[in-house]
């Protein structure tokens, strides 16, 4: 007889492997994408969160809808089930608290449009990052100026609840005017949703917690964490497919740092780091952003602030180690994030101080990044989410 563990522990597992063939059925019937674009609304002329359609085949954005009066929503999630997504607030005050907030949304299945359902506090102020968990129970948030994370429960609706988890940060590092104290930039879940990762700034560490998809609960790991080095940064993270290696891009250093990944005990172990920048780039004034991995798992990309690059790497398919291929300018400044379209043909740069979206095609055999003549107007993009559209039966 199977206990009741096992067969839970085996349905986490095959969990990632089926949502993974379900998504890549969609995804063969995909003649366009719908692509919401999170922005920054305080200070700029963004309305709120922007929805486009991309063709599939060659990469053309159009502007379809804007989601108005929602306040600095930075960064964006999309449920497993693909009808609800959510937003951070990413202010320092909501409701009078010391806190920023997360946004629910509906989306309407043949329009793309989003509805609003409800808002909850963050309990940390600046909410940057945020992840759905795979059963598609909880929302998890990395707050940057509150410096912890927290988990808010999920209604059937799509609703949000109160946090019912959270997690203070400590500490701080080398550089004083980046490190005094913690920044959670980031908050991931590994392949199995057993483990989050987030990475924090302040502190040159990525936290790992055992993450409980019963009551969303965020328990900190026998073994805390990787630390890098001191002043690196870390910003953002990202799983290779196989769920063997991980890759955190650390904004301060402009590296990317490569690790193996024991997903048992939830533990790193460093392969390399990397630089992002051609050797004797100066640092001052210059930053990294995103990270994000080819769909395939032969590539990874970056992006540089101040230089306006996407680095390109080929990943080493039996050790996971990273050699730079080259660097493509992002057709703007400030390249916040970037996303690859799920099918991984197009890369699509957001340059939050131009103002503009950029389309490029990745050559599949070699990694490289085509321009092509695909671009489109969006007021301070941050954050880029596909879903597909799929035809009708």
């Amino acid at each position: 007889m199977f206990s009741s563990y096992s067969i839970l522990t085996g349905v986490l597992i095959l969990l990632p492997i089926l949502c993974s063939l379900f998504d890549s059925q969609l995804l063969s019937a995909a003649e366009e994408y719908r692509v919401y674009v999170g922005t920054y609304t305080r200070g700029s002329e963004s309305q709120g969160i922007y929805q486009l359609s991309m063709d599939s085949q060659t990469g053309k954005l159009s502007l379809v809808n804007v989601t108005e009066n929602v306040d600095n929503p930075s960064f964006l999630a999309i449920h497993p089930n693909q009808k609800f997504l959510y937003a951070v607030n990413e202010v320092r005050n909501f409701k009078g608290q010391k806190s920023g907030a997360v946004s629910a949304f509906s989306i309407d299945p043949q329009s793309g449009n989003l509805t609003f359902l409800n808002q909850q506090a963050s309990r940390g102020g600046d909410p940057c990052h945020l992840v759905v968990d795979a059963t598609g129970k909880y929302v998890l948030v990395a707050n940057y100026g509150g410096g912890n994370i927290c988990s808010l429960p999920l209604l059937k609706n799509g609703a949000l609840k109160e946090s019912t988890s959270f997690v203070q940060h400590t500490g701080s590092s080398v550089n004083p005017a980046r490190q005094k104290a913690p920044h959670a930039h980031s908050i991931n879940l590994d392949p199995h949703n057993q483990h989050a990762i987030v990475a924090d700034l302040g502190i040159d560490q990525l936290r790992v917690y055992q993450f409980n998809a019963e009551d969303g609960s965020l328990t900190p790991n026998p073994v805390p964490g990787f630390k890098l080095s001191p002043g690196a940064g870390p910003r953002h993270f990202t799983f290779h497919p196989s769920g063997k290696w991980g890759y955190v891009i650390n904004e301060l250093n402009l590296t990317v740092t490569a690790m193996n990944y024991d997903a048992n005990t939830g533990t790193f172990e460093e392969i390399q780091t990397i630089p992002t920048v051609p050797t004797g780039t100066d640092f001052k004034g210059n930053s990294t952003a995103e990270v994000q991995v080819h769909p395939s798992g032969k590539f990874l990309y970056g992006s540089n602030r101040g230089p306006n690059t996407l680095v390109m790497y080929r990943i080493d398919e039996q050790t996971g180690k990273l050699t730079s291929i080259g660097f493509q300018p992002t057709g703007g400044a400030m390249p916040r994030n970037f996303k690859i379209d799920p099918s991984g043909t197009f890369l699509l740069a957001a340059n939050q101080n131009t103002n503009n979206i950029v389309v490029f095609r990745i050559d599949q055999k070699t990694g490289l990044l085509q321009p092509t003549d695909h671009e489109i107007q969006v007021p301070k993009p941050v954050c880029i989410k596909f879903l597909p559209i799929t035809a009708t039966p």
